[in-house]
């Protein structure tokens, strides 16, 4: 019937405050309880939505020949608190104008009554049509219940939609469905920011299991897929308490944005973590606690839909009768896939489990395993105890898989996926899932450890070749490249234990050669790098490498060329397998630089090389190089007169025959000299200004290059004997335009025209902090020192990356008078860690000293996050 506005409105008021106090009852309850009930939560709201559509459906006098259904989530009887009610109305036919109106009055007070509905309006033909050429009609279908009204159309409806569905074809489009919502997540549950109903291992994997389940007619629900045979009890125990762990967070999150929101993002993180008990620890946050919870259980649910869908899927499209290819007698080919030859392989033979992926490393023709097989493995990972882990075949089989000239990267993830790994190494096991909120890592440790392991492996891969020419012809002619993948596996191993992880780490690696008789050599080797894996990355990024006495420290660590080569390698596949933003061509151009350094002292006895024997050589070969630029032999001696032993360590041959070119002509001119380049290295520019030294030039410059959108990576400040500033920078962009051949010109003409002008230096324009580092940032870290020689002090901060920060930092040396001689930037990630060598100023004063630390502290202070 059609309503007045008065009795409108009176139905209105009361339908929609029922609701809301019975939804924040049903949310007081829930928040409130030791051990909520999140299947419970979901069940009793959809009941509650369902009563109020039945009272508002019978106020209104509905004609009994309609029906009200739900579908989707709504129709399997679970609606989350911020989520749509999914309803379709059906019809015996096309309506009339009149039950048109009546149609729309209804969907009008769904809404005014507070429910937020997605509904459509259709006849059982125009179902069962659509539901033909729509997969998210078809999949909203197979759920739904009747809510009330006319039960034979609706049974009607349901039963001519059952027989006209495939299953096979149901099973296909969901597959390929999955795939691409894989695809739009990089097909990882790893995201730092997950979203827990559609990221892989979400609920929507959970969700496709049992829809074609449903298709196929083998049940809506784990104790059906249990009664089939597709898993066992315990299986069906550890699906729900999955389940049960996403409901709870999807149900938190819901609750604590206040909106639909699946994501869960950094904002939420840390008080979602202290919902679920998380408390912070000396060496982990809560948040952390809680997202390896998560990415665990990703991982299973993600583990748990290949087996279950690769099982039904055999079960609905059985295959003709095919003679499967002995391989031995555990083992079988069958149609190009590893099969176990019978059921019971890994329970009567638990050293089978690495035999199946050593046989796939050795056998090119296999492709993958079969579907039983996978089930069978994912199942006897728990056979792995003390006894096996102690069995010397099974030592002997795990050494030979890093041997093998294929596979061994495809067999150590799928160890990792089947829960095998963890077991057989348990302290691989306890950094499963594990996420450091350290800003630059964006993989959990154990996913960092497979993609440094992917790294080292396409060193090895001629396809790969044009990506890492140098590495590719080095490991090409190491002995052993099988050494470095099992330094891979261990050097991350102690992540998260406190203390320094490389140490620790270094003991697990020497515990793990002992036991698995590797030799003195090789286990030395190992656990050398493990021990240092961050040594080289340290001296080349956060050290003055152009001072001999640093390389000839660093070769005296190394020891020799076998060594250096190992820890090379290994330094830049974990660098590459951190973060896609931390690595950058001037970070291998730097690496690359030691490594060749160091390579030329062992080889020459270790010794360190005599200053003025490597100033020599570099003025010869920049000599050379000016030869071709017409420059005259004796135009350069005015400019170099001036110039010191720093400038011809810090400066290669080809950077000063470059200066020399634009400086010899103008040695003491009145104005500023200002030239660009492309980087003849790697990516970004390079940038020379030469010009009398003037206060604040520093800070004047990086203001401007901040402005202009580029990060600095590395700054040399040189002071003529003359009195002139000639300073070099390596710069990246950081706008994304593309455009450093255009920016040259810009750079050279209005650098130029604020060094003229001497204009005050301007504060870099306030960009955004990145959310990570909004949420969790680091506290930053400051400290003074002598170098080696006591004749300069070494600035180091450690702090959170942000607009501007650069130019705090040289704002703060000019206050106190300080003169920079060299600048380190190293980024890493959201994180910097930069060195600057300085003296003068007040810095000989040690309460200026500190004074200076507790300036920048204060100014490098985390940004206070907002409340949301």
């Amino acid at each position: 019937m059609m309503l007045d506005s008065a009795a409108r409105s009176e139905l209105v008021c009361r339908h929609k405050s029922r609701i809301r106090k019975s939804q924040l009852a049903l949310r007081d309850q829930y928040l409130s309880s030791p051990d909520p009930d999140p299947a419970c939560l979901l069940y009793e709201r959809s009941h509650l939505i369902d009563e109020a559509l039945r009272e508002l459906w019978t106020e209104l006098r509905f004609s009994d020949t309609m029906a009200l259904c739900a579908v989707g989530g709504y129709g399997r009887g679970e609606l989350w608190p911020a989520s749509d009610i999914d309803l379709l109305i059906l019809l015996p036919d096309a309506p009339d104008p009149a039950r048109a109106g009546q149609l729309e009055q209804l969907v009008g007070l769904f809404w005014d009554i507070g429910l937020e509905i997605g509904h459509s309006v259709r006849t059982v033909e125009e179902c069962l049509k659509e539901a033909q050429a729509d997969l998210t009609i078809q999949t909203a279908l197979v759920e739904a219940r009747m809510i009330v009204g006319d039960y034979p159309l609706f049974n009607r409806m349901l039963s001519e939609f059952k027989a006209q569905l495939d299953p096979q074809t149901f099973y296909h489009t969901k597959r390929v469905e999955q795939d691409e919502r894989y695809r739009r997540y990089q097909g990882s549950p790893y995201s730092l920011e997950p979203n827990c109903k559609d990221s892989p291992g979400g609920l929507r994997d959970l969700q496709t299991i049992l829809w074609i389940a449903q298709a196929a007619g083998y049940g809506n629900s784990w104790q059906d897929l249990k009664r089939h045979g597709f898993i066992t009890y315990q299986e069906e125990q550890g699906l729900g308490r999955r389940e049960r762990f996403l409901q709870k967070l999807r149900i938190q999150l819901h609750f604590h944005a206040g909106r639909h929101e699946d994501r869960l993002l950094f904002d939420y993180q840390t008080v979602i973590a202290e919902r679920f008990g998380f408390k912070d620890k000396p060496t982990r946050r809560a948040s952390e606690q809680l997202m390896q919870e998560y990415y665990r259980t990703a991982k299973t649910i993600m583990q748990l839909n290949t087996i279950l869908l690769q099982n039904m899927g055999a079960a609905m499209f059985p295959l003709p009768e095919h003679e499967p290819g002995p391989i031995n007698d555990r083992f079988q080919n069958t149609r190009q896939l590893l099969d176990v030859t019978c059921e019971k392989v890994f329970t009567e033979h638990p050293d089978a489990i690495f035999e199946a992926f050593l046989l796939m490393c050795r056998h090119s023709g296999l492709k993958g395993l079969t579907a039983r097989t996978i089930r069978l493995l994912w199942r006897a990972r728990r056979l792995i105890d003390d006894g096996f882990r102690a069995n010397p075949l099974n030592r002997e089989r795990f050494i030979e898989i890093f041997r093998q000239p294929r596979g061994v990267l495809h067999g150590l993830r799928g160890m990792n996926e089947f829960d095998i790994l963890g077991r057989y190494l348990p302290k691989f096991g306890a950094i499963v899932g594990q996420m450091q909120h350290d800003l630059f890592h964006v993989y959990t440790v154990d996913q960092h450890i497979m993609q440094v392991l992917r790294n080292l492996r396409r060193f090895s891969d001629t396809d790969f070749t044009h990506e890492y020419p140098f590495c590719s012809q080095l490991i090409s002619e190491f002995d052993k490249p099988w050494l470095l993948y099992v330094a891979a596996l261990f050097h991350d191993i102690a992540k998260g234990r406190g203390g320094g992880h490389s140490e620790l780490g270094a003991l697990d690696a020497k515990e793990f050669c002992d036991e698995h008789g590797l030799a003195e050599e090789d286990a030395e080797l190992i656990v050398w790098l493990v021990r240092h894996h961050l040594l080289m990355s340290n001296v080349a990024q956060k050290q003055d490498i152009a001072d001999p006495g640093i390389a000839a420290a660093f070769a005296r660590t190394v020891g020799d060329v076998r060594h250096l080569t190992a820890l090379y390698l290994l330094t830049v596949a974990d660098i590459r397998g951190t973060s896609p933003k931390v690595w950058n061509s001037w970070k291998g151009q730097l690496l690359e630089g030691l490594y060749n350094q160091t390579r030329r002292l062992l080889l020459s006895g270790g010794g360190q090389v005599p200053a003025q024997g490597i100033i020599k050589e570099r003025q010869e070969e920049a000599l050379r190089l000016m030869l071709y630029h017409g420059i005259q032999e004796s135009d350069h001696e005015r400019l170099w007169s001036q110039l010191d032993t720093v400038y011809f360590l810090r400066h290669s041959a080809e950077e000063i025959a470059w200066h020399t070119r634009a400086l010899h002509y103008r040695i003491d001119t009145a104005l500023p000299v200002v030239k660009a380049r492309l980087n003849p290295h790697g990516d970004g520019i390079e940038v020379m200004a030469y010009i009398r030294d003037q206060r604040d030039l520093f800070a004047r410059m990086v203001g401007f290059f901040s402005r202009t959108g580029y990060n600095i990576l590395d700054a040399r400040i040189h002071t003529t004997r003359h009195g002139y500033a000639l300073d070099s920078f390596i710069m990246l962009d950081v706008t994304g335009r593309g455009s450093d051949r255009s920016m040259i010109s810009y750079i050279e003409h209005e650098l130029k025209e604020r060094l003229i002008r001497q204009t005050p230096p301007e504060q870099p324009s306030q960009g955004r902090v990145s959310r990570q580092v909004k949420h969790f940032p680091i506290a930053p870290q400051v400290s003074i020192e002598n170098d080696e020689k006591e004749a300069q002090f070494v600035l180091s901060v450690s702090a959170s990356d942000r607009p501007g920060l650069l130019y705090i930092i040289a704002s703060a040396l000019a206050a106190h008078g300080a003169v920079l001689h060299t600048a380190k930037i190293v980024t890493l990630g959201e994180r910097v860690e930069d060195t600057f060598l300085i003296t003068g100023g007040d810095l000989g004063n040690i309460q200026s000293r500190i004074k200076l630390e507790t300036e920048l502290l204060g100014q490098l202070k985390p940004v206070q996050k907002t409340g949301i």
